[in-house]
């Protein structure tokens, strides 16, 4: 069983006792997570496709950890003018560990 949600403008692929990393959300360590944007839904005989989200489904997980991204490097330049910028970026995340996946 598997199904696709929404969280923050990003889509993610989710099973039972995966772990995702999403952008950072302000629940604490421990708490319970219930993502109600649910875009499709399979239970590997049927597939349950939303306009544009299924009503009543949703998956229920736990926030596993709070973490920062790897950083990337962000290089700008103009050639033959000297111009050189270089700055970098970590992303806040975190970890969801799924539960349960519930689907009418």
């Amino acid at each position: 069983m598997y199904a696709i949600v929404e969280v923050a403008g990003f889509q993610y692929r989710v099973e039972p006792d995966a772990v995702i990393s999403v952008p950072r959300m302000k629940n604490k360590v421990g708490d319970e997570v219930v993502l109600g944007q649910v875009m499709l839904l399979s239970d590997g005989q049927n597939v349950k496709v939303g306009r544009p989200f299924i009503e009543g489904a949703r998956v229920t997980g736990v926030v596993v950890s709070h973490k920062r991204d790897k950083k990337i490097i962000v290089f700008k330049f103009k050639r033959r003018k000297g111009y050189r910028k270089k700055t970098g970026h970590r992303q806040d995340l975190t970890e969801i560990r799924v539960a349960s996946i519930e689907g009418k």
